[in-house]
């Protein structure tokens, strides 16, 4: 009967989640649940040992990424722990030799010529503006004049975040967040931080969602929006809504540099809500959780989740105890006859 009951108790709420997606046994944390899982983590995690480990790994990188250096220095810093001897002197290197090169003044007139090492060093602004979107526009219909392939990931960015926020700014986002999700997914994509697999689906998404054909009649921004399928680039849209969540929750520096750990919409979503409950300290979570543990400690298992796993624990423990007492009985019966 145990067995039985069991199983029918699993069985029910699995029917509950296959019959509705809503259900899902895993949901999202509020922003301070989100703090106190990650600050748990990071107490196991973030040993004097471990974080000397990352900073040394660090700086033993061509070219030493600064962002993350700064991270691991400043939970060291924070946890009272010491920092390898040579952290400073390769700090000072690096900065002599963007300084003697002229790598500063190159970043600050033009972004596009930046790294994220430099920008941090040269304390240069990443501005998140519509300059690249016009810019993608105007390549695009270069390109269409002389027969060259459009690069439809670019001009899909540029139509977003210039003639299309109005259309799809219903996905739950608002304005801002949807233009600084697009700028700051351009500039990765520019540095070369912008995961494979999410430039895939996300290639894909505009190639069904934006009417090509009608690209040549674009005149004005009204236009740019009736080239939009809504229904398909509105996941899209969401996505950079997120992207622009963390842009405007971290800063935009920190975001270039999480960006590469976003794959699809759910990792979007999710480092965005670690984002808003964790600021600047976010890249401090992810160098030393990885991207795995940061992410899963945005959500919580739901009661629904919880009934399934205390079902699926108590059919195997019914299971176990039912093939224990068949061998006892088999045992006993073999004695016998002997």
């Amino acid at each position: 009967m145990a067995v039985v009951a069991s199983a029918f108790v699993t069985l029910h709420s699995a029917r509950q989640v296959a019959a509705n997606p809503a259900l899902t046994p895993l949901i999202e944390r509020s922003l301070d649940e989100i703090i106190a899982a990650t600050d748990r983590l990071m107490a196991r995690n973030a040993t004097e040992a471990h974080l000397s480990q990352l900073i040394a790994t660090r700086l033993a990188e061509s070219p030493r990424n600064w962002v993350a250096l700064q991270a691991l220095h400043d939970e060291a810093t924070a946890r009272g722990f010491a920092t390898p001897a040579d952290y400073d002197a390769a700090r000072q290197a690096d900065s002599g030799v963007v300084a003697a090169t002229g790598d500063c003044l190159s970043c600050i007139w033009d972004i596009a010529t930046c790294s994220l090492s430099t920008a941090l060093i040269c304390k240069a602004p990443i501005l998140l503006t519509p300059i690249e979107d016009l810019r993608g526009l105007a390549q695009a219909g270069a390109d269409y004049a002389s027969g060259t392939p459009i690069d439809q990931l670019d001009l899909g960015l540029s139509v977003i975040g210039l003639g299309a926020t109005a259309a799809i700014v219903a996905t739950g986002g608002t304005s801002a967040t949807l233009k600084a999700g697009t700028a700051t997914l351009r500039l990765a994509r520019g540095m070369g931080r912008m995961s494979p697999r999410l430039a895939r689906q996300l290639g894909t998404a505009f190639a069904d969602g934006i009417r090509w054909s009608d690209l040549p009649g674009v005149r004005s921004g009204d236009d740019l929006s009736r080239l939009i399928r809504v229904d398909v680039l509105r996941p899209v849209a969401a996505t950079l809504s997120d992207l622009g969540r963390v842009a405007g929750a971290a800063g935009p520096v920190h975001a270039l540099h999480l960006l590469p750990l976003v794959d699809d919409a759910a990792d979007a979503r999710h480092l965005a809500n670690a984002a808003e409950a964790l600021g600047p300290r976010t890249v401090r979570q992810a160098e030393v959780l990885g991207k795995t543990r940061l992410l899963r400690a945005t959500l919580r298992i739901s009661n629904l989740g919880m009934t399934l796993i205390l079902g699926l624990s108590g059919l195997m423990l019914s299971v176990a105890a039912l093939l224990g007492s068949l061998a006892q009985s088999w045992l006993l019966r073999a004695l016998r006859r002997i």
